[in-house]
């Protein structure tokens, strides 16, 4: 290995970063549950808020690091982003990730000022580079990224006393990155597959099918649900967005030839983690609008949703432009499937709180690091190592 490869690229670091946060906020949210871990708070902030806030804003903000670095380059031909400013932005994003850890003695100001400061400046690079191919259907991202980072501060607006919207911020951003997922998702699920089953000789005719009707909405709706979560609409509102958005995510999968493909799991895996997209989605609308516990919704959208769909791409990017084979290593494929038994195991916990709570909670956490550390024992060699065939990083 070569430590000098880590800044060479966005996706080196920050699929790295973020496979390693979520084993470590993850573990030490788990550790608290068990009450191994004594007190009320995490470092200053209470122990709920604490792990979501770094599943956001951490886990998720990291793996968009790592995509937009690499892929707006690859969309626009712009030039890359440069080591220095790739150690730049991870400097700030782990910045960021200790300031929150050590919120209990820091002022909660400072605290905010840190932990903004990462998405801003990715979002300026984003956008220096769409500039050199801009495109409507690309230049929505940094609406996108905004959203997320809006989230964020309200988080910090009322750790810093000045608002009541810790929990609208907290959703918004997780419905802010689930947009993303439908938008990116839609694009890159049906490509994928399709580049995959022409790889495997499939009919042309049985190729995955999109259409306008249903690919529009399922775009849209996901942005209009985050933004509607992100001004504090009421709850009747947001939940009939969310299950439309649902309903359309869903109807968009069914097109895709999820099972054509039953041995290449880095395709499968995509298809699950739009899969538990439409799912939480759904869920979670009807949670809004009373019928079940949203709570579970919330973790179907962020265990399932964000966790698997990244945990997909960052394997695909990892081994595609390290210039390796597109073929899952035995334990990613693993961890692939651990990423919906966390996702039952945590919704059981809230669906039957009286009998389940603990247990559940704690074994997704278990899970989940198993998923995480699988995935950093196969992959993280690569992260700091040059290309098998001598390219570019």
């Amino acid at each position: 290995m070569k430590p000098e490869y880590l800044f060479k690229a966005g996706w080196r670091v920050f699929f790295l970063a973020a496979g390693v946060w979520a084993v470590i906020s993850v573990a030490i949210w788990t550790v608290w549950l068990t009450g191994l871990a004594q007190g009320d708070n995490i470092t200053g902030v209470a122990p709920q808020l604490w792990h979501a806030h770094e599943m956001i804003f951490g886990y998720a903000a990291a793996t968009l690091g790592g995509f937009f670095l690499t892929a707006v380059p690859n969309w626009t031909g712009a030039k890359a982003a440069p080591e220095r400013f790739v150690m730049l932005v991870a400097g700030l994003w782990l910045a960021g990730r200790l300031a929150v850890c050590l919120a209990g003695m820091l002022p909660a100001a400072v605290v905010a000022a840190v932990d903004l400061a990462f998405l801003p400046v990715l979002a300026a690079k984003v956008l220096t580079q769409l500039m050199a191919r801009p495109k409507a259907q690309n230049m929505m991202f940094l609406l996108l990224i905004t959203m997320t980072w809006i989230g964020n501060l309200l988080v910090h607006l009322e750790w810093m006393g000045l608002a009541d919207t810790e929990w609208q911020g907290l959703r918004g951003g997780l419905l802010a990155i689930c947009a993303m997922i439908a938008v990116l998702g839609g694009r890159i699920t049906p490509a994928f597959t399709r580049n995959a089953m022409l790889r495997a000789g499939i009919d042309e005719t049985r190729m995955p099918v999109s259409h306008r009707w249903l690919d529009l909405p399922g775009s849209v709706l996901p942005v209009l649900l985050a933004l509607a979560v992100l001004v504090g609409a009421p709850d009747a509102l947001s939940g009939t967005l969310a299950v439309l958005a649902g309903l359309f995510a869903a109807a968009r999968l069914t097109g895709w030839r999820a099972l054509a493909l039953p041995g290449e799991p880095i395709v499968w895996a995509l298809h699950l983690g739009y899969g538990l997209l439409a799912l939480g989605l759904a869920v979670w609308g009807l949670a809004l609008l009373g019928l079940g516990s949203e709570l579970g919704a919330l973790h179907i959208l962020g265990i399932g949703a964000i966790g698997g769909m990244t945990l997909a791409v960052m394997s695909r990017a990892s081994l595609g432009h390290s210039g390796r084979a597109l073929i899952a290593p035995l334990p990613v494929a693993i961890a692939y499937g651990l990423i919906p038994v966390a996702v039952a195991l945590r919704w059981a916990g809230s669906a039957f709180p009286a009998s389940f709570y603990l247990p559940g909670m704690i074994g997704a956490g278990l899970v989940w690091c198993l998923a995480f550390a699988l995935y950093l024992g196969a992959l993280g060699p690569i992260f700091f190592a040059p290309r098998p065939d001598g390219g570019a990083a």
